[in-house]
């Protein structure tokens, strides 16, 4: 058998080794391992004080556990990679897109969405019912992430200036443009709560 390497065997290898790994078969092979860990199927997560157990994929995200498998709906799905906001729930008190984040790897984390804000008497939580009063909605597919930044902004600065207030909502997107409406909101919610 010639070994010599040829164009069209360097050519046919390349295709060849570009398949396997598109295909996943590196990645079968290495999971067969010994050493390699397999992750955990049910999760138990901490979700608005509570805790949930959830069957979840390895790489599944946290906004399509919420909505798909738990319910939780609040957190919007609109662009899927990180950039608009609308899926942005708290993880321990900080805000984060959902659409971003591996469900595995908030197992230990508190989780809140925009479904845990009301207050245990059912009313609307500080933030929500200032953009109530101060008509910051329109279309309202932005408001879920919208307050649930807002909610981080006060909870780690209970006093914010109008321009601390648009530094935290920057991450979210408002189709509609209602961003100052959005604004007045969290004022008038950090007023609420002094």
């Amino acid at each position: 058998m010639n070994s010599k390497l040829t164009r069209r065997r360097f050519i046919k290898g390349v295709i060849f080794s570009s398949a396997a790994a598109a295909s996943g078969t590196g990645l079968y092979l290495s999971a067969q391992s010994p050493s390699s860990a397999v992750a955990e199927r049910l999760l138990s997560l901490n979700i608005n004080g509570r805790a949930r157990r959830v069957d979840v994929a390895p790489s599944e995200t946290l906004a399509f556990t919420l909505r798909n498998k738990l319910g939780l709906t609040g957190a919007k799905v609109a662009c899927n990679r990180g950039e608009c906001g609308a899926c942005t729930v708290l993880l321990d008190d900080v805000a984060n897109y959902a659409c971003s984040v591996l469900t595995h790897t908030v197992k230990q984390t508190e989780i809140t969405t925009v479904e845990g804000l009301r207050r245990p008497d059912g009313s609307l939580s500080a933030v929500q019912q200032a953009f109530v009063e101060e008509l910051s909605p329109q279309c309202g597919f932005c408001t879920p992430g919208q307050v649930m930044s807002a909610t981080a902004l006060l909870r780690a600065n209970p006093n914010p200036s109008r321009e601390d207030a648009r530094q935290a909502l920057s991450g979210n997107l408002c189709r509609c443009g209602a961003y100052d409406h959005y604004l007045n909101g969290v004022m008038r919610a950090a007023e609420m709560l002094s």
